[in-house]
C-alpha cells in the first residue's frame, strides 16, 4: 500500500486524534476515514435508490406505466 499524504492541517488533526487516546497511531485515522467514506457511498446509493422508486411510484400513480405479463417475460415458469 502506498503512503499517504497528507496537508499539514490533516496532519495536525490527525496527531492530535492519536493524542487523545482516540486512534493509537495514523493507520487507526486513516482507515475510520475510509470506513466513514465507505459508509456515505453506502447512503448515497440508497438515497439515489430510493428517489428513483419514488419517482416511478408517482409515474405509476399518474398511469404513466406498462402492464408487465409474467408469463410473456419468462415462459417457461409456467410451464408446469
Amino acid at each position: 500500500m502506498p503512503n499517504v499524504h497528507l496537508t499539514e492541517p490533516m496532519q495536525k488533526y490527525a496527531q492530535a486524534q492519536i493524542e487523545s487516546g482516540a486512534y493509537a497511531n495514523l493507520s487507526e485515522v486513516v482507515r475510520a476515514g475510509v470506513r466513514m467514506l465507505m459508509e456515505k457511498d453506502g447512503a448515497r446509493q440508497f438515497y439515489t435508490l430510493k428517489a428513483d422508486l419514488e419517482m416511478a411510484a408517482t409515474l405509476a400513480e399518474n398511469g404513466d406505466f406498462a402492464e408487465f405479463d409474467a408469463q410473456a417475460f419468462e415462459p417457461d415458469a409456467f410451464d408446469r
